[in-house]
């Protein structure tokens, strides 16, 4: 069984998705959900869903050993970002394979600080005419590794982040499962 680590900063809605795709899948589960938020949603989402939640601080990402061993604890063979807004650390990405979620078409609108309504917003701001989402290998820098797949949504004139977040959900939530299980039965 090839087990999915999720680490996600916010409400969880694409870890739950993921958990509920691979639930039966024959050989690609999700095993644990980590988070560095204590008051995130993605904890009930996991908790309700009967996936383990690590929640962890910037010391135990960073400086200790304690997010590698809950990783090794859960079988952890890939690594999944989806909406978690801190930079990988080397020990990741020399032990695992990790993926992320970006809510635009990179390279635009990405790098540090660029997540979730900011994203949007810089997207309206500067009159795009589509936004999309990218699904992308990480490295050592925000939002620059391989580009895997990116499917793209229109930018209305009127619209606002919150109508156009609603749109990049919709993509999230279609492809991004599909990608994640392409590139784990790929690799």
């Amino acid at each position: 069984m090839n087990f999915i680590s999720v680490f996600a900063s916010g409400s969880g809605s694409n870890a739950e998705n993921l958990t509920v795709y691979f639930k039966k899948h024959p050989s690609i589960r999700v095993g644990l959900i980590l988070t560095n938020n204590p008051k995130a949603g993605v904890i009930d989402r996991a908790r309700l869903a009967g996936v383990p939640v690590k929640i962890f601080n910037r010391h135990d990402f960073y400086e200790s050993g304690t997010v590698l061993a809950a990783l090794r604890e859960y079988r952890t063979a890939y690594i999944v970002l989806a909406g978690f807004l801190w930079l990988a650390p080397d020990y990741l990405l020399e032990k695992y394979p990790v993926l992320n979620i970006h809510p635009a078409l990179l390279p635009a609108y990405g790098g540090k600080g660029m997540y979730g309504m900011h994203v949007h917003r810089a997207v309206i701001a500067g009159r795009e005419t589509q936004s999309g989402i990218t699904i992308h290998e990480v490295d050592s820098e925000y939002d620059n590794g391989r580009i895997l797949f990116q499917a793209a949504c229109p930018v209305a004139p009127d619209d606002t982040p919150e109508r156009l977040a609603a749109r990049i959900h919709e993509l999230e939530y279609r492809y991004f499962p599909h990608v994640v299980e392409k590139w784990i039965t790929e690799n």
